[in-house]
């Protein structure tokens, strides 16, 4: 009904001059007329122009005080001639109307208040406030210092009204076709087709998104450091074993049973099965003994060593456990030099924050040949490192109990423009290594870092829950962007 009579009226007049007046006219809804209004506008059959106008409304007070009287004239009122006191004219009136009742009151000098006793000072008057109200809420215009005055009192509110203007538009017709969106086979044979309207392709519109899989920011991390590291000549160690003997995690890297790692407070250990039955026994008793009396120039730590406590089965707390493993494998066989490298996930009884999480991903790599140095260890991490964007490299002196010298590392980050603390170094001791069954003259070298800590800083994330784990959000897997290690 509303686009027919605005479609009909413009046939015979150039102009709808205010759409709220001609809604008036027409005896149709406003608002009906605005949408009608509207899609006409978007096909191109009118153009219209905004028009807005700026109306004055009762706010819930106002509306009271227009039904009601004034505060200050209700006041006015319950006085009689002989006057009355505070106490029963506030209990008259109730506290909010005689509160503002008084203010306006006393302002206008229509009362003489007393400590205990309220007169009038005006036989009577004209409520004012109420018939400017009765105008607002009829539509009236008022002058600017009444509308002031409203406004203070916040009895009136501004009321933005919006309208249009319309007139003829580029594709105006009495009567608008619905276009057809499909060519059918009924319209070809019965050539309808020659007076079909048919609608035009929109070749800006974005089609449906393509549904697919996505990379997560740290597989795309863990592919290039990878990369890097097949680049340098090394190979992948085995790392498909989550579960590992704390012969293997700790024992044999000459980590002491006592040692505050081994404690249930930081590893996580299985219940079931809760310890292994396959241990190479020949390198158990080496291992044994370098732990209790030392050997190849080491006094060892001094203490009974128990084999019960190697049998326990745990969630590695790092993949250096593989290391150990692949070691002990390549003293076996004759000693041939060796590179290897490792990415995956490792597991620590942690506190959660926004820096560490229970489980998380280690890389790590190793370099086994015979007469390296902590030089050749330098002069690795400066490859390694510049590969990921970090040329310039401090070292730190730290303490391991499987490697000596140990190091931190810290690089410089061009976009952060400070020193960060990358990763750990050292040299593996000859306490590790030779029980293993190498030849003395055989040193590893060997680095790790965390693969989560470089993917934060590469894609601005600063907390690690928002990065790996159940909380992730999975708009973040499919848009983060391509992101090149270094840039």
């Amino acid at each position: 009904m509303a686009e027919e009579a605005v479609l009909g009226f413009l046939e015979q007049n150039e102009e709808i001059v205010d759409s709220g007046e001609f809604a008036v006219e027409k005896g149709i809804n406003h608002e009906e007329i605005v949408n009608v209004v509207k899609s006409l506008n978007g096909f191109g059959f009118v153009v219209a122009q905004d028009i807005k106008r700026e109306r004055w409304q009762l706010t819930t007070e106002g509306k009271t005080y227009a039904a009601s009287g004034s505060p200050e004239y209700q006041l006015l009122m319950a006085i009689p001639p002989e006057g009355i006191s505070r106490v029963e004219l506030q209990k008259k009136l109730g506290d909010s109307v005689f509160k503002i009742g008084c203010q306006q009151a006393i302002k206008n000098k229509w009362v003489e208040m007393g400590k205990t006793q309220v007169s009038r000072k005006v036989a009577r008057v004209d409520d004012n406030v109420k018939a400017l109200l009765i105008k607002i809420n009829d539509g009236e215009v008022l002058n600017q210092e009444d509308i002031d005055s409203l406004k203070r009192r916040k009895l009136i509110s501004p009321q933005i009204w919006k309208g249009y203007s319309v007139k003829k538009g580029p594709n105006y017709a009495p009567k608008r076709r619905k276009p057809a969106t499909d060519l059918t086979r009924e319209n070809l044979q019965s050539g309808e087709w020659k007076e079909l309207l048919f609608k035009e392709y929109n070749f800006l519109a974005k089609g449906f998104p393509v549904e697919g899989g996505n990379l997560h920011p740290l597989l795309k991390v863990r592919r290039q450091i990878q990369m890097i590291f097949l680049q340098m000549g090394f190979e992948e160690m085995p790392t498909n074993n989550y579960v590992e003997s704390s012969f293997w995690n700790f024992d044999a890297l000459f980590q002491p049973q006592q040692h505050p790692a081994r404690d249930s407070h930081d590893t996580f250990f299985l219940r079931e099965p809760s310890t292994t039955k396959t241990l190479p026994e020949d390198y158990v008793e080496r291992v044994k003994q370098i732990h209790e009396s030392g050997g190849h120039g080491s006094r060892g730590y001094g203490y009974d060593w128990k084999r019960e406590e190697a049998n326990k089965n745990l969630l590695r707390t790092h993949t250096t456990a593989v290391s150990s493993r692949m070691l002990y494998a390549l003293a076996k066989k004759p000693f041939e030099a060796k590179r290897y490298y490792s990415i995956d996930r490792v597991f620590r009884n942690e506190a959660v924050d926004r820096t560490h999480l229970a489980e998380f991903h280690q890389i790590e790599g190793l370099i086994c040949d015979r007469g390296l140095s902590l030089g050749d260890l330098q002069g690795v991490l400066h490859d390694f490192f510049s590969r990921l964007g970090m040329s310039k490299l401090r070292f730190k002196p730290a303490y391991n109990p499987y490697t000596e010298p140990s190091m931190e590392i810290f690089g410089y980050h061009e976009g952060l423009k400070k020193w960060v603390e990358v990763g750990n170094s050292g040299m593996f001791r000859p306490e590790m290594l030779l029980p293993m069954g190498l030849p003395e003259d055989v040193t590893v070298i060997a680095w790790g870092l965390s693969l989560e800590r470089p993917t934060m800083i590469l894609y601005g994330i600063d907390n690690i829950r928002d990065l790996f784990g159940h909380k992730v959000d999975l708009s973040l897997i499919k848009s983060n962007p391509i992101c090149r290690i270094g840039l």
